[in-house]
């Protein structure tokens, strides 16, 4: 790699870097907890309907987010083949900050609550936030090195996971948000 290149590729993930800054500050900004309330910090929370989901390290969320990496590296490619990685990837953890700042506000907390199996959803600490994206971030990279067969097998994977162990998954999260069908959302409660 020349030496123009890696400079390239130290001010695209620089720019990746100042994003999930802007994200962190933008969430403290809007009165975001910075960490679980409980008091401790888990690297996994495995109760979906608990005050503690949403709010550590990692959750059974998690995969939707390393999807959301793949999902991204797939439209760079599609629509910016011919650049570098290091942009691409800059622009998907711009896309995923700026969902993650949607994602908990007012608006968006109180349409999960209002139409996905997410009743008390109270919106993301700070922490598991930013490591939503840095999770897509690592998503994306595994799709940057990853035979396509092997990412997609691995998304469906947590797709059928999910769905089976938490009755969501993203599909799901993303159907329930934009356009609810009872069935689903009576399945999801135990129906």
């Amino acid at each position: 790699m020349s030496t123009q290149a890696r400079t390239g590729t130290r001010f695209w993930l620089s720019v990746a870097a100042l994003l999930l800054l802007v994200q962190i500050v933008g969430e403290a900004m809007m009165g975001r907890v910075w960490l679980c309330t409980c008091g401790s910090v888990k690297l996994f929370e495995p109760v979906v309907n608990s005050a503690g989901n949403s709010q550590h390290i990692a959750d059974w969320y998690t995969p939707s987010h390393i999807i959301h990496g793949f999902l991204f590296f797939a439209l760079g490619w599609v629509f910016l083949r011919k650049k570098p990685l290091a942009p691409r990837m800059a622009l998907a953890v711009f896309i995923e900050a700026f969902w993650e700042l949607l994602e908990n506000s007012p608006v968006i907390i109180d349409r999960y609550r209002a139409t996905t199996m997410a009743v008390g959803y109270e919106g993301d600490s700070i922490l598991n936030s930013g490591m939503d994206t840095v999770f897509m971030a690592a998503g994306f990279l595994f799709a940057a090195r990853a035979p396509v067969w092997l990412t997609i097998a691995i998304a469906l994977c947590f797709e059928l996971l999910t769905g089976y162990l938490i009755r969501d998954n993203l599909t799901l999260n993303v159907l329930m948000l934009v356009w609810p069908v009872e069935a689903v959302r009576n399945w999801q409660a135990g129906g």
